[in-house]
């Protein structure tokens, strides 16, 4: 037997409303105008990043954060 919903809990979302890509090392070069290779050096240094299966991923808030805390 099926439950009835209950109308005083709000129905939770499908799916989350706003999702953003992470950005390829290339993607993220292309941004800062530089080389993957110089991409590859400031996440060495502490560009913020996640990896799948080897892939580094870089999510497009913590570049924006990333280039704000960086620029003089």
């Amino acid at each position: 037997m099926r439950r009835k919903a209950d109308p005083q809990k709000p129905a939770r979302p499908t799916r989350p409303t706003e999702v953003k890509k992470l950005l390829k090392v290339t993607e993220v070069a292309e941004v800062l105008g530089v080389s993957k290779v110089k991409v590859y050096e400031l996440l060495g240094s502490g560009l913020p990043s996640v990896k799948f299966d080897g892939a580094r991923r870089v999510h497009p808030d913590k570049l924006r954060d990333w280039i704000e805390q960086h620029s003089a």
